[in-house]
């Protein structure tokens, strides 16, 4: 055989076209989704809060308003209400400037400060660059604001300029800006990355589950009913999901050591993970075979993208964010910050991917009955000989 024949052969064509078509899909959705970053930073949603009774607390938050990058800044809302819309990643940073704020600098107290409040336990980008906007929005003030707002006052009280200058520098630090970091996530990537990879886990998994499993579903045809074999099929995926959480839950605990507390959550969102993944990824298996495993590659790339972990729906693209409405590893990344890290229930988003796993099978069941054509059940050699028996009997 020539190697132009053998390149002919079926096997080589399906790895020539596998590796252009992954090349392709790969490149061409990681990095126009990557894109967001930083561009589409603005479209984080902060809140600024303007308690101070002086002037001092309206003029900052009006030069916040006017100078951050960012297009939507709510004011008209209370700071418990923006704490509890941070905790459920709903805003992406909360300032807060107190009621006594301009009397504590006039005073050149140390207690003049103002609150910027950032949730860890949600997008990795999120957490840096409101870290980032912090630390420079805490700079300015610190050097432009409190400088010359106390040598103003100094002046006031008939003080020499060049005594107030240097009055004023001696509490210069009298403003501190206060960082609050809400549902703190330990040091390391790994921390940071666990909801991603445990979800990731159970959806490769699970994908690769589903093409072997609707394979055995074709190749048992004749043997069974359909609707047996579909029974068969979630029973094994069943059976799957759960020893494989196990497993998985306790190599992240052998490595990230979480709380004990949350151990069997954990195991039970994977389980249901994994099957609501099966099933979604089965549906293209189911309508095309081995066929709809290329196509399940792609959707698996846009939802490392659209599954929240690194950017938040603020942020996506139009069609990553359409797909993290559908897409399981969203509601599963989601689930996971809010179990591990966060102080707000997982259900919302459990019972999202629920929702999700349940339309699938759903499909999975319309596309067996409708589309997959009943085949004559075959009776083996050994059940004729054993209906013989028992007619002779």
């Amino acid at each position: 055989m020539k190697f132009s024949a053998f390149l002919k052969t079926r096997g080589a064509t399906a790895a020539i076209f596998m590796g252009i078509f992954y090349a392709v899909a790969m490149l061409g959705i990681f990095l126009p989704g990557y894109t967001a970053i930083p561009g589409n930073v603005d479209k984080l949603p902060i809140a600024i809060i303007n308690d101070d009774a002086g002037k001092n607390g309206a003029m900052i938050a009006e030069n916040l308003q006017e100078n951050l990058p960012f297009k939507e800044i709510e004011t008209d809302i209370t700071n418990k209400q923006a704490l509890k819309d941070l905790e459920h990643n709903d805003l992406a940073l909360v300032v807060h400037i107190p009621k006594t704020f301009s009397e504590n600098i006039q005073k050149g107290e140390a207690s003049s400060s103002i609150d910027f409040t950032i949730n860890e336990a949600g997008a990795t980008v999120v957490s840096s660059t409101m870290n980032s906007v912090v630390t420079e929005i805490n700079s300015q003030l610190s050097t432009q604001f409190s400088q010359q707002t106390a040598q103003g006052v100094l002046m006031n009280f008939n003080v020499p300029e060049k005594q107030a200058a240097e009055l004023a520098e001696k509490i210069e630090k009298s403003y501190v800006g206060n960082v609050v970091t809400i549902n703190e996530i330990p040091d390391g990537m790994n921390h940071n990355m666990l909801p991603m990879f445990l979800t990731m886990a159970g959806y490769v998994g699970a994908m690769i589950g589903a093409m072997q499993l609707v394979g055995a579903f074709r190749a048992s045809r004749g043997k069974a009913s359909k609707t047996r074999l579909f029974t068969y099929v979630q029973m094994a995926a069943l059976l799957i999901a759960v020893v494989s959480s196990i497993i998985a839950v306790g190599v992240a605990y052998l490595i990230d050591k979480p709380s004990g507390d949350l151990f069997f959550g954990i195991v039970g969102q994977q389980i249901l993970n994994y099957m609501v993944c099966f099933n979604f990824t089965a549906i293209l298996i189911f309508l095309f075979g081995e066929g709809g495993m290329i196509l399940n590659l792609p959707i698996l790339l846009m939802q490392t993208i659209a599954n929240g972990a690194t950017i938040t729906r603020d942020m996506m693209h139009a069609p990553y964010e359409w797909m993290s409405h559908i897409s399981p590893m969203y509601y599963s990344v989601q689930a996971y910050f809010a179990n591990l890290f966060g102080s707000i229930s997982p259900s919302p988003y459990i019972w999202s991917m629920a929702a999700v796993g349940a339309v699938a099978m759903l499909i999975n069941m319309a596309i067996v009955a409708f589309l997959h054509k009943p085949m004559p059940v075959q009776v083996s050699e050994t059940e004729v000989e054993k209906k013989a028996a028992e007619i002779t009997a």
